[in-house]
């Protein structure tokens, strides 16, 4: 076909010649009559269409840009081929018959047209083409110098002339071919370098299969990776070398055996080698070829290892689903294995329980022992963690000290009991670090759901709310969620969101309770006590709100109003007095404090010393270098210091040599009940008025009420009082009025003895605190409190309404908490027989207590 096709091209040529000849012939003296006959011209016409179609097809073939399917054009040319040669024997038979009786002239001419055609053609498609164009050249010398007519000598020059232009022609494409071949063999030679380059280098590798899908190439590089000679890869099975994976992992082979049966391409898929006993990743690509004429020849394609890259993607997907430090689940992963927990593979809910949890005096160990420390200590708490819940259950940690254990399926309270038990239990064993015993503790807080379509995050919302109710009950227990915790929660939430606007609404104010020099019992001055009466409804207890204020750290502006407004007070109440207000650990750590606290002193007009600030144990617990900058800062200011509530905190009492504090305030809890003989309330108290007479500082009891705990305190050497004996906490009036009336001097005012006498008793009554209701049972009641049973946990000085009947309805606050027990003391006095006669249920109490009696 090529060789044809080489005719096509060269067949202008003979058109050119043949119709020189013609022509020539046609108007030839001696010649006339050669076109007479209609026999001639349809050969004419024949021959030159003929011709008119080769050359045509010869130039197209020729063009790079052609339209021309290579494949048609062969075909074409070869049939056109035939055609012509079929013409030139009916002609040459048709003149050679027809011809003779003319004479030769006409038998010359038309023979060089035609040997001179088919010279061209033999020149074009011969091995040989120097013998023939000898033989050529020897036949149209032959024929113009010998005995031939002039007709045949003139065509034979013309085929000679013609065959001199085609051999300097195809010499020239002889070259031209000859140099293209050499660029080719150059350019695959030095493709074939690069590729041998590249797969030694093992940045890649390439394969091609026959139509078969059996390997024919494959490089030496994937049959040493595979363990295999690469003689047994070639015939093989292109997919042998691809492992076959089970399970969703199967997608990428799948769409590897569809391309290559449907013979489409396929770019960049992931599959698995078949590496004996290594797990290897490849990318594969490969596109299907075709022969010249568009047969489906097989595949060839590239591929890349993948190992390195799937190694770093795992190691990126377990530092972005796994704790670094403890190699738990970090929040992100144990959220969405808890929504997996939560819901079925079909969307329906499922039981599940969750467990949240975190350390008791983690801090502590931080701050002692360090940060590398506490990091060993937090692995092995993983470690003990994830021993303890097994396989039931997915361990996580959420940052810092909190964990998460998310037990799908698990929903009996005994069960989760007994796994909540076993991680307290397991925590509170010490932990060797460093050559050192470590000990901590762990408070847990459970929600479980029923498979009632709760959502992730409510349920740790509820086990958020059984762990704070854990960590209040003491901590090292655990607490399961109930619903009245998120009524306590939103409550909460409400009074978050209230005390926000409390100081723009005015709802804030400062009530002053004296503190009396029990020596001269005159008044030396007053303790600011915040109180907040919330728009109409009741007063919100200060042990309600404060806590809440701490946490959200509203208290930082609360405590600059309650300074401004206390420095204010001051200013009316004179030289001789001060004003206590209480500092919380927060304030203590704002850098402002001191600043703020001159800017009050200043705009009040008072003396500094006039301003007390009373500063709890907890600032204690970080013994830093800022911490004693700070009290340098405010003394320096020419503030008083008081250290309030000493005996309940953690503060060493070195630390009193290093903060210069003036007063110490014993903690009322030491001063109930000192006089009875039975208690060791009046050594303490002893020794902390002893310690504060070495120091040098004052000492102010809190919460003395009764005259034989004054008169104790009095005679241990305690230099201030201050408790309901000498006032109850006043507005800024009504103290200021106390001061006119008798020049600053007070009297003890109060019961004698501790305890007053009680009546018993048992009835139920209505308990009314915080808009809820509750019902409670009274044990024993006096003239001004009671004790009531069914209230668990209630914080001190939580405000209530009692109502023993439907026309007795009293205002109570809550001086004690014992589990279900509190002690409540009465807003103002009532008569017993009051109290337990309000029903029929209590008058036969009465009846049984007088009968007793």
């Amino acid at each position: 076909m090529t060789r044809l096709t080489r005719v096509a091209q060269l067949w202008h040529y003979v058109l050119v010649s043949r119709a020189l000849v013609y022509f020539a012939c046609a108007f030839f003296p001696g010649l006339p009559g050669f076109f007479d006959r209609p026999s001639q011209w349809l050969l004419l016409a024949l021959g030159i269409g003929c011709d008119l179609i080769l050359t045509v097809i010869g130039q197209l073939s020729r063009s790079p840009r052609s339209t021309l399917h290579k494949r048609t054009a062969l075909w074409c040319t070869a049939c056109m081929t035939l055609i012509a040669l079929g013409t030139l024997l009916a002609s040459i038979a048709m003149f050679v018959s027809s011809a003779a009786a003319e004479g030769t002239p006409y038998i010359d001419a038309f023979a060089a047209i035609r040997i001179g055609t088919v010279l061209v053609a033999a020149a074009a498609v011969a091995i040989a083409r120097p013998a023939f164009f000898a033989f050529a050249g020897a036949t149209a010398l032959g024929g113009a110098i010998g005995k031939a007519s002039m007709p045949f000598a003139f065509a034979a020059m013309i085929f000679l002339l013609l065959l001199i232009v085609m051999v300097r022609e195809d010499e020239r494409h002889q070259r031209r071919t000859e140099r293209l071949r050499r660029k080719t063999v150059s350019d695959q030679q030095r493709a074939l370098n690069l590729v041998r380059d590249f797969e030694r280098a093992g940045r890649g590798w390439f394969w091609e299969t026959d139509r078969h899908g059996q390997l024919v190439y494959v490089s030496p590089t994937v049959a040493a990776k595979l363990g295999r000679p690469l003689s047994d890869l070639i015939g093989r099975p292109f997919t042998d070398i691809i492992r076959k994976r089970i399970g969703n992992d199967e997608s990428e082979e799948r769409t590897l055996g569809f391309s290559l049966s449907s013979r489409t391409p396929f770019k960049e898929l992931t599959v698995q080698a078949a590496v004996p006993g290594e797990e290897r990743w490849w990318s594969i690509s490969g596109h299907p070829i075709s022969n010249e004429l568009g047969n489906f020849q097989g595949f060839r394609g590239s591929g890349t290892d993948l190992t390195e890259k799937k190694k770093s993607e795992r190691e990126i997907n377990q530092l972005a689903r796994y704790d670094v430090l403890t190699g738990l689940a970090n929040r992100l992963h144990i959220t969405d294995l808890l929504e997996r927990a939560l819901k079925s593979h079909i969307g329906q809910p499922q039981p599940c329980a969750l467990l949240l949890m975190d350390l008791d005096r983690f801090k502590a160990v931080n701050d002692t022992l360090g940060h590398p420390v506490g990091d060993q200590l937090l692995q092995q708490v993983a470690a003990r963690l994830a021993q303890i819940v097994g396989d039931r259950g997915q361990v996580g940690r959420l940052g810092g000290d909190e964990f998460q254990i998310v037990l799908p399926q698990i929903t009996n309270a005994d069960k989760l009991a007994n796994i909540a038990n076993a991680i307290i239990l397991s925590l509170a064993k010490p932990f060797a670090i460093e050559g050192e015993q470590v000990r901590i503790g762990s408070s847990i807080g459970i929600a479980v759901s029923e498979g009632a379509g709760v959502s992730s995050s409510a349920l740790v919302r509820n086990a958020d709310l059984a762990l704070y109710a854990a960590k209040d009950a003491g901590r090292g227990v655990y607490r399961f969620y109930a619903d009245a915790m998120h009524n306590q929660a939103s409550e909460r939430k409400a009074i978050e969101d209230a005390l926000r606007d409390a100081l723009a609404k005015d709802e804030l104010r400062l009530v002053y309770q004296p503190i009396v020099d029990v020596a001269k019992e005159r008044i030396s001055g007053f303790e600011a006590l915040i109180r907040w009466q919330r728009g109409d409804d009741a007063m919100i207890s200060p042990s309600k709100f404060i806590p809440i204020a701490e946490e959200s750290n509203l208290i930082v502006p609360i405590g600059e109003w309650i300074v401004r407004s206390a420095c204010a007070a001051i200013a009316q109440l004179g030289d001789g007095y001060r004003i206590a207000v209480n500092v919380s650990p927060r304030q203590f750590a704002n850098d402002k404090l001191p600043a703020t606290i001159m800017s009050a002193v200043s705009a009040a007009g008072i003396r500094p010393d006039q301003l007390e600030l009373e500063i709890t144990e907890g600032v204690f617990l970080d013994e830093s270098p800022e911490n004693l900058e700070m009290f340098q800062r405010l003394k320096r200011t020419g503030v008083r210091l008081a250290l309030d509530d000493f005996g309940t905190g953690y503060s060493a009492l070195g630390y009193l040599k290093k903060a210069p504090f003036d007063k110490i305030k014993i903690d009322q809890s030491f001063v109930r009940g000192a006089a009875d003989r039975s208690s060791m309330n009046a050594a303490i108290i002893s020794s902390i008025v002893g310690l504060a007479e070495a120091l040098k500082m004052e000492t102010t009891a809190e919460g003395v009420e009764t005259h034989d705990d004054l008169d104790l305190i009095r005679g241990l050497g305690c230099s201030h009082v201050q408790g309901y004996i000498y006032g109850r906490p006043m507005s800024l009036d009504e103290a200021l009025a106390l001061l006119r009336t008798g020049d600053g001097r007070v009297v003890a005012q109060g019961y004698k003895s501790a305890r007053e006498t009680r009546s018993r008793t048992f009835r139920t009554i209505q308990v009314e605190s915080g808009g809820h209701r509750y019902e409670a049972i009274v044990r024993n009641v006096s003239t001004r409190g009671a004790l009531i049973e069914g209230l668990w946990n209630v914080p001190e000085g939580t405000g209530f309404r009692l109502e023993f009947g439907p026309d007795l309805v009293l205002d109570a606050e809550a001086r004690w908490s014992e589990q279900n027990r509190v002690g409540v003391q009465f807003a103002q006095a009532v008569e017993i027989t009051t109290l337990i006669g309000g029903s029929a249920a209590g008058q036969s109490v009465r009846a049984r207590i007088e009968r007793a009696a």
